[in-house]
């Protein structure tokens, strides 16, 4: 492969044990790109594998003949340098990789090399691992380009040249999920490099669902994979998936060729040390966020200081670059560009934020940005914007969920937390965030007064969400939330606890009872009251319960919910308003009808959404009627079709008795 040559020292040869894994197609997208353009570069965040990429798709590499026409030398110059590196520098590295020796007398230059490799027959330039060195290196691949039109270079860093002749392949993370073969490429080389480290039984002691659940948390960044691998000579998989939740800098090993990747936190912080100090803070305070975020957001949170709010987007941009954050969605599209920082920069960056002392400023700064997304987002719902409020959501959940978390872990905040979970009733409900909004409101609800409106609220919204897994418990919390409801005079809560008793009562498959509990919740529930279902949701409900023994009046109760001024801004009501109708048109012997209904339904659903509960129902009913399957009642179909209410129906039997109605005292 030709000569090595460096930056100080000379850097060992390439070559690990550890397979290449999981990398087929980019090795031969970067062969077909070495092999038709004359500067091609691999670019990808820290630990992804450039280096080893590229080597393998070298002319020769893991071949025994390099194909038809003059063999053609590889020269590779690794740099191991960590400051910013002089063109005459890089140069003379160059030079000593193309002649095997140093100089003898003065500087060398870019004409030097030139001269040295005009000389040299057919040469590929293989110059690896140029971070230190890229703004020097642009300039000398230019010129040596320009000057030895026989030579090609394959370069690999954390960002592109900017040459116009440049072709360039993104490294990402490996996939971490199962494909046909069953174990995702990321499980594979955790096995392959636990089967090396460890040996053969530790590795065949690892599950493949161990071995997947560890390959999430390192999100299929190889470089902490193999380190993660060679911890099980000391601790269960298990274990390790549990200390990875925790963090991941710790992961080291001592097997790795290069110093500043015998540690995951060296490795990342190579990459610090080449960011300004402008980006190292906008780096730190950025690493507060669990999930994505956009410019406002982060200029919101990273101010302050000697960041000021112009700074952020370029250094969003500059990080963007050098692979510390993934840019989410498409570049130049309408909505504005969102960042996701890689969980490993991000464990960095936590302990740069305490280092500094301003973790708890930046944290109290991230859940004022959560409250004003949900404010904003329960804004929309209520106006009509019900996509955009799921989109806004869905934006933004993990860094919700850590906002709530960290909340709820301090009972002196109890009451403010509880007001924004208790505002997504919706998000908990319908976007299938059943188990979160259920866990955050029981765990602060111990802590909340129980005479405030927002604490009956947050009663009935957990009973809904405990409706399906939990019904004793929902009971009892409405047990709770009625009186309240009735002190403070709220026609509202009373109304929207009618209605999760008549969720109740249909999963029991008393659908009779069901419906007393959704018309009384319709008549209580002023138009357009916030905080909870409209009317007509509780019209569209009913319809799906009296489908079951009453087809005409649910044919009518469903026209009638869909004639709701509400309804027209309400997406939600409308499916299930359709669903209804749908399924009575099917009972009463109408199923061509029945089945358009259903197909425009669907497809009035955004595919880009969480999709709404009521989906799986329409899709269920869908394929009867494709099948010709007669119509069945709720109660009758329950394993095989859920009620579009916000949950799906238990297939086990119902409970003995229909629960007590609780709301016969404010008729």
């Amino acid at each position: 492969m030709g000569k090595h040559g460096g930056g100080p020292g000379v850097p060992p040869a390439y070559g690990t044990r550890d397979a290449l894994v999981g990398r087929d197609r980019e090795v031969s997208e970067v062969r077909g790109l070495v092999a038709a353009h004359r500067l091609v570069t691999v670019v990808g965040g820290v630990g992804v594998g450039k280096s080893r990429l590229a080597a393998a798709a070298l002319p020769g590499a893991g071949r025994t003949r390099t194909g038809p026409g003059p063999r053609e030398r590889v020269v590779r110059v690794r740099w191991r340098g960590t400051r910013p590196a002089s063109p005459g520098q890089v140069a003379a590295a160059v030079f000593h990789a193309v002649t095997g020796a140093p100089p003898r007398s003065g500087p060398v230059g870019v004409a030097d090399v030139a001269a040295r490799l005009a000389g040299s027959g057919r040469t590929l330039l293989f110059l690896d691992d140029m971070d230190a060195a890229h703004r020097a290196c642009v300039g000398v691949v230019r010129e040596l380009l320009e000057a030895v039109p026989g030579l090609r270079v394959l370069v690999t860093a954390r960002q592109p040249l900017g040459l116009g002749e440049e072709r360039v392949c993104r490294l990402g993370p490996l996939p971490v999920s199962a494909g046909a073969a069953g174990v995702s490429p990321a499980a594979e080389l955790f096995l392959a490099a636990a089967r090396e480290a460890c040996g053969d039984a530790v590795a065949d002691a690892v599950g493949p669902a161990a071995a997947e659940e560890v390959c999430r948390s390192l999100e299929g960044l190889p470089l902490a994979i193999t380190m993660a691998a060679q911890q099980l000579a000391d601790r269960s998989a298990d274990e390790l998936a549990r200390a990875l939740r925790h963090g991941q800098c710790w992961l080291t090993s001592e097997r790795a060729a290069l110093r500043r990747h015998r540690s995951l936190r060296s490795a990342v912080g190579a990459a610090y040390a080449l960011c300004d100090r402008t980006e190292r803070v906008v780096w730190a305070r950025g690493s507060v966020f669990a999930g994505g975020f956009d410019e406002s957001a982060a200029a919101f949170v990273c101010v302050g200081g000697s960041v000021a709010p112009q700074d952020v987007p370029a250094c969003l941009a500059r990080l963007a670059a050098a692979g510390v954050l993934e840019l989410m969605g498409e570049p130049g599209g309408l909505r504005a560009p969102r960042y996701r920082m890689a969980r490993a920069a991000r464990d960095f960056g936590t302990e740069r934020l305490w280092e500094a002392g301003e973790a708890e400023i930046a944290a109290e700064r991230l859940a004022v940005h959560a409250r004003r997304v949900a404010v904003v987002a329960e804004g929309l719902w209520n106006a009509g914007g019900q996509a955009q409020a799921a989109q806004l959501l869905s934006d933004e959940r993990e860094n919700l969920h850590a906002v709530l978390d960290r909340a709820v872990r301090r009972p002196e905040q109890a009451g403010e937390v509880l007001e924004t979970v208790a505002g997504l009733w919706f998000w908990w409900v319908v976007y299938g965030e059943r188990e979160a909004g259920r866990r955050h409101l029981l765990r602060l609800l111990p802590h909340a007064p129980a005479d405030r409106p927002v604490t009956v609220r947050a009663l009935w919204l957990a009973a809904w969400l405990s409706a399906c897994d939990a019904p004793r418990t929902a009971d009892e919390l409405l047990r709770r939330a009625w009186p309240a409801a009735v002190m403070l005079g709220d026609s509202a809560a009373v109304g929207r606890i009618a209605h999760v008793q008549g969720v109740l009562a249909l999963h029991e498959g008393a659908l009779a009872e069901a419906a007393g509990h959704f018309r009384e919740a319709a008549s209580l529930v002023p138009a357009r009251a916030p905080g909870g279902p409209s009317p007509a949701v509780s019209l569209a409900a009913l319809a799906v319960a009296q489908a079951g023994f009453a087809p005409g009046a649910a044919h009518r109760t469903a026209r009638r919910a869909l004639a709701q001024r509400e309804a027209r801004g309400d997406a939600w009501a409308t499916l299930v308003a359709r669903y209804a109708r749908a399924y009575v048109d099917q009972r009463r012997g109408h199923p061509g009808r029945a089945w358009r209904r259903t197909r425009r339904a669907l497809a009035s659903l955004d595919a880009r959404l969480p999709l709404p509960y009521g989906s799986d129902a329409l899709r269920r009913l869908l394929e009867d009627l494709e099948r010709g399957a007669p119509g069945r009642p709720p109660h009758a179909a329950k394993a095989a079709a859920p009620a579009p209410l916000g949950f799906e129906a238990p297939a086990s039997p119902p409970r003995g008795a229909p629960p007590r109605d609780t709301c016969a005292a404010v008729r």
